[in-house]
């Protein structure tokens, strides 16, 4: 994609337009800084991708990742089988799950796939899945230290995150100082950094989908994003008002419908074109370690590649440690073998059927489109009707995605302002204006701007997890031997929790 010139048009002849001017500059200079980059190979490597790769393989080494093998557990704790009701906490770990998953597997799925197939070809789907893989160590460290350094309040309400954990518990191995500064520096940043991914990229794909289908270029709302952005933005002020149990009592619902209908579509153009399904395979595996056509070549590919994962699961960002701290638990590790399958879903299962059905149906050869029009394309080979039915999975998993990142972004704000309510209403009004920005400048600048956001927060949250790692092998040692040799009982279901919050007893009543 071309990045947005520096002598664009001076005169600007709609809203959407003086946007774009004002909005894509300052992206420009953000870019230059954060993406510092060394020539390798006939491509530019940005030492953040690097750096994120770096702590996956680490972490799961170190943490000895065994997905399958501990699948069981992470089943029992997502069913409430080792939680009461009466712990601490707002949510169950399901619904954490889910707020996760919202915030995750959507848009990013969806178009940030399409955008990664259009610049890297289909060999950035095989970095997207390596980077799941290792993205499961991260996501696991993120929520584990979460819940073992959040703070309860009388009132029964959580503050919890990297922001805690960067600063409670680097206090707690004797530095506080770094911990003050790495847990106010995520918190500062995060703040910006959901506007980015989880909400003006969701507004964007979500009002190009609408203009798509309502007549392109000739749609009475073509050159009108805002508009559409100003309703998603009044319907996302009515949700967050409620908080976080507002916020995942919905997701909770939605998740798995949205899920279901986006997988059952994508296997319906699977099975219509399974002879494809083979050789589709080989050709991203192969494009995967060759980089044909790409600037860079395997080295090019696999950084497209890897962005886009971290841009759809979040892995490092720190936003499984947002979620599952209020979730309802008094051992710390169990979030942490829920949150490890949230990458594995996101990038491992959904982006590869989103990828597969792109690259069977051919739709990425000759297509000048790219994000969410791409992952339309495909769809459209099947039948007109599942144009709608994508329509309306991105409606569902933008506008999920956008309230699960509101969410994020009052919790950093309420710690750098010290718990202030007014602060953090503050914080809603502008994220909710963010919401018309976002339908209203180009894809480029917003994946751009995203990028930017995402890998900088990513710095001071992986950074403190280094220096807590024997705490965290030992949270998730423990775990697994209690759990393993039954020291850790099982909750009788009188006292468990539903899978949506509501007591057994009660349901059972």
């Amino acid at each position: 994609m071309t990045p947005i010139s520096a002598s664009a048009p001076p005169l600007a002849t709609t809203i959407d337009d003086r946007m774009e001017n004002t909005f894509g500059p300052i992206v420009e200079f953000l870019e230059e800084i954060v993406f510092f980059a060394v020539p390798i190979g006939g491509a530019d490597l940005p030492i953040l991708v690097v750096w994120l790769i770096t702590a996956g393989l680490f972490l799961t080494f170190w943490l000895r990742i065994r997905p399958f093998k501990d699948l069981k557990l992470s089943i029992g704790v997502v069913r409430g089988h080792y939680s009461r009701y009466s712990d601490p906490g707002q949510v169950t770990s399901f619904q954490a799950l889910a707020t996760e998953l919202s915030g995750t597997v959507g848009l990013g799925n969806i178009a940030g796939v399409a955008v990664a197939i259009s610049i890297g070809g289909p060999g950035a789907t095989v970095w997207i899945i390596i980077a799941g893989i290792l993205g499961m160590a991260v996501k696991m460290s993120e929520a584990t230290l979460a819940q073992k350094y959040r703070r309860i309040h009388q009132d029964g309400t959580v503050s919890g995150g990297p922001m805690y954990y960067l600063r409670d518990g680097l206090a707690s191995i004797g530095r506080p100082t770094l911990g003050r500064i790495l847990g106010y520096t995520f918190a500062a940043c995060m703040m910006i950094a959901v506007m980015g991914a989880g909400n003006i990229f969701q507004a964007n794909q979500l009002t190009a989908q609408v203009i798509n289908t309502t007549g392109g270029a000739d749609s009475p709302l073509a050159g009108n994003g805002w508009i559409i952005g100003l309703i998603i933005a009044v319907c996302v002020g009515i949700v967050i008002i409620g908080g976080i149990t507002s916020i995942a009592r919905l997701t909770s619902r939605m998740v798995p419908f949205m899920a279901i209908i986006y997988v059952g579509c994508v296997l319906v153009i699977l099975a219509a074109n399974y002879t494809a399904i083979p050789s589709s395979f080989g050709i991203m595996f192969t494009s995967a370690f060759t980089g044909e056509g790409v600037s860079g070549g395997v080295i090019g590919v696999a950084i497209i590649g890897i962005q886009r994962a971290l841009f759809s699961n979040a892995a490092g960002v720190g936003t499984a440690g947002l979620a599952h701290s209020a979730s309802k638990n008094r051992r710390p590790a169990e979030e942490g073998f829920v949150a490890a399958w949230e990458p594995f879903i996101d990038s491992v299962v959904i982006c590869t059927m989103t990828a597969l059905a792109i690259i069977v149906t051919e739709s990425y050869i000759g297509s000048e489109s790219d994000g969410v029009a791409l992952t339309t394309e495909a769809f459209a080979t099947v039948h007109d009707l599942f144009t709608i039915i994508l329509t309306v999975c991105i409606i569902l998993f933008g506008f999920s995605t956008i309230l699960a990142f509101s969410y994020y972004g009052r919790k950093t704000a309420g710690f750098v302002f010290g718990q202030s309510y007014i602060a953090e209403r503050i914080y809603d009004c502008v994220y909710v204006v963010m919401i018309v920005i976002g339908a209203s400048v180009s894809l480029d600048t917003v994946v751009r701007f995203s990028d930017v956001m995402f890998f900088v927060v990513t710095v001071p949250n992986l950074l403190g997890i280094y220096f807590l790692a024997k705490v965290l092998r030992n949270e998730i040692f423990d775990l697994r031997r209690g759990m393993h040799t039954g020291t850790i009982p099982v909750v009788p279901k009188s006292e468990r929790s539903t899978l949506l919050g509501k007591p057994q007893s009660e349901r059972q009543n």
